[in-house]
């Protein structure tokens, strides 16, 4: 039975241990491949997926043995062409991007430019593109989550019991994400801590930003200098909570501005980044470090700058402040 067969048949879907705790939405968009998710969201609300024969919500959370009705589920040509093929140059790149695997955890470089999962009008991330790369792995999903522009360390859980483990970690700040930012001005010694609330908004123009704000959700990040450059600063930054946009409005907010960026950098310095060769938003996930969720062990995974972040260096000058 091929896949196009599969997807016309009503199927009843037992849940094992590896999909136990996973919210239903996120079940179907790996059950229904090629899908899109606002059809998914449609055929949950009007009850044609079922759980145990009852009528759910998209959040609800999968549990041991329920059964799961998947109905029948048509896509039009042009969806299924916009699902990634292994052969693309993009998706077959990252394959080459990976810097750690085992059958647990997939730790990969991902290149700044690609989201990390498909929706909002993007066809596909990281996280599709690694479903096409390993079309017998039964689980895959994301630990954690990057900015499309953002290059740098992510990882993939290849089990349900380690993302369970690894979530934890992030519950509980066991775990530590170094990233690398090249911001506009001296950052002084002094400013190691930014604490500033955070709070999302969306403008007129339906672009979502976010900003300091004291009914925003509290918020902390630690900085490092690595080198002084006339005019910017190389820092590290590791956020101790997980916000989105997090380094980005932190150091906009501590008067430093990571270059090329579109959302909160300022003119002058990217246009100066600019002619360095800068293509792209300095902002690196460098390296994380975290307990692996079999052995135990403490793991630090890192990953190179590319090369235009690295030309980009080599191209400033050095000071001491």
């Amino acid at each position: 039975m091929n896949k196009e067969q599969a997807q016309q048949q009503v199927r009843i879907v037992s849940i094992d241990e590896d999909h136990a705790g996973q919210r239903i939405d996120n079940f179907l968009m790996t059950q229904l491949k090629g899908v899109p998710k606002s059809m998914i969201y449609r055929i949950v609300r009007k009850g044609e997926v079922r759980v145990n024969k009852k009528r759910i919500k998209p959040e609800y959370k999968l549990q041991m043995e329920d059964q799961v009705r998947i109905p029948p589920v048509r896509v039009a040509e042009r969806d299924e062409r916009k699902a990634p093929s292994a052969g693309l140059n993009r998706v077959s790149q990252l394959k080459n991007r990976i810097v750690y695997e085992d059958k647990h955890l997939i730790a990969l470089n991902k290149p700044a430019g690609i989201a990390v999962h498909g929706g909002s009008g993007v066809d596909y991330g990281v996280i599709e593109a690694l479903r096409v790369l390993y079309p017998d792995q039964k689980f895959l999903e994301l630990v954690h989550r990057l900015d499309k522009d953002t290059s740098g360390i992510l990882l993939i859980a290849k089990k349900r019991s380690a993302l369970k483990h690894m979530h934890d970690q992030l519950r509980y700040k066991k775990m530590q994400k170094d990233y690398l930012a090249l911001v506009r001005g001296s950052w002084q010694a002094h400013e190691r801590v930014v604490k500033a609330p955070l709070l999302k908004l969306t403008l007129k123009s339906g672009e979502r930003i976010v900003r300091v704000n004291k009914e925003g959700k509290p918020s902390e990040t630690r900085f490092k200098i690595m080198q002084h450059y006339h005019g910017a600063t190389l820092v590290q930054a590791s956020p101790v909570t997980g916000r989105t946009h997090q380094i980005r409005v932190h150091c906009q907010y501590a008067g430093h501005p990571i270059a090329c960026d579109d959302k909160y950098s300022e003119q002058k310095f990217d246009d100066s980044m600019r002619e360095q060769g800068l293509s792209r938003l300095f902002l690196h996930a460098a390296q994380l470090k975290f307990i692996h969720p079999e052995t135990e062990e403490y793991m630090t995974v890192k990953a190179p700058l590319d090369e235009n972040l690295e030309a980009t260096l080599a191209k400033l000058t050095k000071t001491k402040q």
